[in-house]
């Protein structure tokens, strides 16, 4: 549910509510009581979860590699992943 701010023009007190889309908006300031509760237009909050958010997470096989990197093992047969080191757990550098 969205996180909503608001600012009573009577006595400045300022809040925060969480609430759904299909809610009315608040009104009544629980500061000094009166009907004088304005919404504030103010930037989306999200949080990304689940993998592949985040620069620890494995990134795609559809790495475009840049001039001189090499792919990995040197051995014949094996095939480049990318990892850059060893980190990934796929390859022994």
């Amino acid at each position: 549910m969205p996180i909503y701010e608001y600012r009573c023009e009577s006595c400045g007190h300022q809040l925060e509510a969480i609430q759904k889309f299909s809610d009315p908006v608040l009104t009544e300031c629980p500061g000094c009581g009166k009907s004088a509760l304005k919404k504030l237009l103010s930037a989306a909050g999200f949080q990304l979860k689940g993998s592949g958010w985040y620069a620890t997470d494995a990134k795609g096989s559809g790495d475009k590699k840049s001039d001189g990197e090499s792919g990995g093992s040197s051995e014949p047969g094996s095939k480049p992943h990318g990892c850059g080191g060893g980190s990934c757990g796929g390859c022994a550098h």
